[in-house]
């Protein structure tokens, strides 16, 4: 009996565990080197005291909510670049996929692949058991820490509310 209730603790206690390794708010972002859909390899660091950076993660190519946010970052692009950023979708897709995903939805921006999935997991956004990314979008400043991190993504207007979150978050406009 006392080794199960010393495994039920452990179990209530590892999330706990978990969390507490878990980007927050005014963390340092974790440097990336990505493969990109425009043929460019991009490193995170090489934007710092330059530019804010967007990360939009996506689950899939082709699927249903990542087509509709991938077209509405491409539709309404304008809106974000009235700001002082460079902005990423993500994935944990191959570049081969997110290439010709790229092309299906006319993105005019960067899709990066994490296809060994050490940045999903920097990130914290990899779901282990199924091998893909969380829908979240992590905002970046110059500084190369964390302003937001957006759990909460529509994708219908993807594009619309990552403008809003860069005005209410104080990004220089160009």
């Amino acid at each position: 009996m006392k080794s199960f209730c010393l495994y039920l603790l452990s179990l209530l206690l590892l999330p706990s565990a978990v969390m507490a390794d878990a980007l927050s708010v005014g963390d340092m972002a974790p440097d990336f080197t990505l493969e990109a859909t425009d043929g460019k390899t991009y490193t995170l660091s090489d934007f710092r005291d330059k530019q804010a950076v967007v990360i939009a993660w996506y689950p899939k190519a082709y699927t249903k909510g990542c087509t509709i946010e991938c077209k509405s970052l491409a539709e309404n692009g304008h809106l974000i670049r009235e700001y002082d950023v460079t902005y990423f979708m993500a994935s944990v897709d191959s570049l081969e996929d997110n290439k010709g995903f790229a092309k299906e939805t006319a993105a005019d921006f960067p899709l990066l692949s994490d296809p060994t999935k050490k940045t999903a997991e920097a990130y914290d956004v990899l779901v282990p058991v199924m091998g893909f990314a969380k829908r979240h979008t992590f905002y970046i400043g110059k500084d190369g820490r964390i302003l937001k991190i957006d759990t909460d993504i529509k994708p219908e207007t993807s594009a619309e509310d990552m403008a809003t979150t860069l005005g209410e978050l104080g990004v220089a406009k160009r």
